[in-house]
């Protein structure tokens, strides 16, 4: 049998597989336009998102910035999701989708001189307050990598951990979550309306997401490798970069660029939020950890403390 006749036939038993006919199918592809490239990308559409709400050029930069951390967002969500997912999981799947996860993040920290050094102070200052009252801390993307990497402990508030464990209802222990310091009155409780809005939006999703991943989350799954590949040195030192590299660099980079801006002398050094943006974005106050048992207890009792 040619080569030829094998692929038919082949493309014959996955129509039949499925209950079609590959006659059907077959004649489809006499009318079918050949793909493009423009057309496979959605390059029209894609350009055609950043609807800017000045006039002020350098908000493009700071709209496609933002757009671009988003769709890296979701490519870690993507290899997330394979690990979690993974039916027969293997160490080396495992390292490598880590990898590619990390590699991610770290074209999101170095990315941060694009829009640290190439803003204008003076345009930002300008178009910032059209932005008003959303927020970066408004990235649901951001808030679903975090709770498919961890344990859910690890995110809550330092101040509550010793109230929360595994029993803990979902919707309390979303209500103690670190970044809800972010959006509440710290002598009231009050919900700020940028922190409203986003549960408004996201709640539902996120006490999904942090049932569904509770565990099969990254460390869940790294816990159910063999135990001498949990030891393995180079596994070991990829897991502490991905979780310094998220909770660290990547924070300092963001806050760095944040420093830039809003607290430059030319503003009331709010964020558009009006979150306490200082307290709530520095590693050091709330030391998010997503794999705390890879950390001496120094380096976990210093965490954020020098940079």
């Amino acid at each position: 049998m040619s080569d030829y006749s094998a692929l038919v036939n082949e493309i014959d038993e996955k129509y039949k597989a499925i209950n079609q006919k590959t006659e059907a199918h077959l004649e489809g592809l006499l009318w079918s336009k050949p793909i493009t490239y423009w057309d496979y990308i959605q390059t029209d559409a894609l350009l055609g998102l950043q609807i800017q709400r000045t006039t002020l050029p350098d908000e493009n930069v700071f709209i496609m910035y933002h757009q671009i951390n988003e769709l890296l967002f979701k490519m870690i969500l993507w290899e997330i999701k394979q690990v979690s997912y993974a039916e027969k999981l293997t160490t080396a799947f495992f390292a490598e989708r880590l990898m590619r996860i990390s590699r991610y993040f770290d074209m999101l920290t170095t990315s941060f001189t694009i829009m640290g050094d190439g803003m204008e102070v003076e345009q930002y200052m300008k178009f910032r307050h059209t932005l008003t009252p959303a927020s970066g801390f408004q990235s649901a993307q951001y808030r679903l990598i975090e709770f498919c990497s961890t344990d859910l402990i690890n995110l809550i508030d330092y101040r509550f951990r010793a109230t929360i464990d595994r029993n803990t209802p979902y919707e309390h222990a979303l209500e103690h979550l670190y970044w809800q310091a972010a959006g509440k009155d710290y002598h009231t409780g009050e919900k700020s309306y940028f922190l409203k809005q986003f549960e408004e939006k996201y709640k539902d999703l996120f006490l999904r997401t942090m049932e569904e991943y509770n565990t099969i989350n990254l460390w869940r799954k790294f816990k159910e490798l063999p135990e001498v590949d949990q030891k393995d040195p180079e596994l070991v030192k990829a897991m502490r970069h991905y979780d310094y590299t998220v909770n660290i660099t990547w924070v300092m980079g963001h806050y760095n660029a944040a420093k830039k801006y809003i607290d430059n002398g030319k503003g009331d050094g709010e964020a558009t939020g009006g979150s306490d943006w200082k307290k709530y974005m520095h590693p050091r106050y709330q030391r998010r950890i997503f794999f705390p048992e890879l950390w001496s207890e120094h380096e976990l009792a210093t965490w954020g403390e020098n940079v």
